[in-house]
């Protein structure tokens, strides 16, 4: 008899979170009836949705947490696979690029929620957390992928269910929000997240850089500029910028300008010597010759392929980041 209720009960909770399942992909795609980005009445919301699937891509997030509904996303930064699907989340604390590829179709789209942080709430959730709950210590790391609780999953659904009314979005939806940061700041991966936002040694001084680069990519930036705003000595810098974005600091920076270059070709129709002028490259040859190197295609090429291919995302949000999904 304890055998057969056990299983009864297991059986009754995979139902409820295949109804719960459901109910969300119902719900997006209602909130996002057509393929690219969806905005919202949260400027910090927006949905996502793909019928087809994405080959490898480079990729440059801004602080944000993805919640994928239906199809499946995988993130390969350096030698580790981050897997965000209906099961798992991804959480990004600071920019870090990385290459990405999709699962979808027309017959079941990709559907996903992404929120871009407000770093500031999202700090002060981080501190309370950290003053009530007697938790030890954790490194911090700028990304994370990790298993969506049922606590998260709930409010998830609670969200979208908001988001289909004009009125509970703008009403309720803030508040929903917050309790999503909670849950993630509170998961299996929370403390990690909560120690990069502390911006305390080594990591703050990084994201410090990053945030620097981010804001000034155009200007003519060097290792010794940045190791000395940062107050450390060039190779403790580069060391810990490595550490952080899996990247070197002049590779890093390189890859925020090629993004940001290819987002003015799509975005405002430069053409690619005015993108490479107004992103800090000196030589259009020399732009054209790393764009192909990183994107695999030519200028033209990976813009027109973009415009064909998927809708383009919204412009940069208030947190100042460059975003390219």
């Amino acid at each position: 008899m304890g055998t057969s209720h056990g299983a009864a009960i297991l059986d009754r909770v995979r139902d409820a979170r295949d109804e719960r399942q459901a109910c969300m992909v119902a719900l997006l795609k209602r909130l996002a009836p057509r393929e690219g980005y969806t905005l919202t009445a949260l400027p910090d919301v927006r949905f996502l949705r793909s019928d087809r699937p994405l080959a490898s891509t480079p990729v440059l997030y801004e602080p944000g947490i993805v919640i994928v509904c239906q199809g499946r996303k995988r993130g390969f930064w350096a030698d580790q696979l981050y897997l965000y699907d209906a099961q798992h989340y991804l959480a990004v604390s600071v920019p870090v690029p990385f290459t990405m590829e999709t699962d979808a179709s027309a017959e079941e789209p990709l559907l996903a929620i992404y929120l871009s942080l407000d770093l500031s709430v999202l700090a002060s959730l981080a501190l309370q957390v950290d003053e009530l709950a007697d938790v030890a210590p954790s490194a911090p790391v700028g990304m994370f992928s990790t298993p969506m609780d049922d606590a998260l999953a709930q409010t998830v659904l609670r969200l979208l269910e908001a988001m289909n009314s004009p009125v509970e979005a703008v009403v309720l939806g803030p508040a929903i929000v917050r309790e999503i940061y909670f849950r993630v700041l509170t998961g299996e991966q929370g403390a990690s997240m909560r120690a990069a936002l502390a911006s305390q040694g080594q990591f703050g001084k990084i994201a410090k850089a990053v945030r620097r680069i981010h804001t000034t990519f155009g200007d003519r930036l060097t290792v010794d500029r940045l190791a000395r705003e940062a107050g450390m000595s060039v190779p403790t810098f580069h060391a810990h910028f490595r550490t952080v974005t899996r990247s070197s600091p002049m590779q890093y920076l390189k890859s925020v300008r090629l993004h940001q270059a290819r987002l003015l070709m799509l975005r405002n129709e430069k053409t690619a010597s005015a993108a490479s002028i107004e992103v800090g490259y000196e030589s259009a040859s020399q732009f054209s010759r790393e764009f192909k190197r990183f994107f695999g295609l030519s200028p033209t090429e990976e813009v027109a392929r973009l415009k064909s291919s998927f809708a383009l995302p919204p412009a940069p949000g208030k947190q100042g980041w460059v975003t390219s999904h």
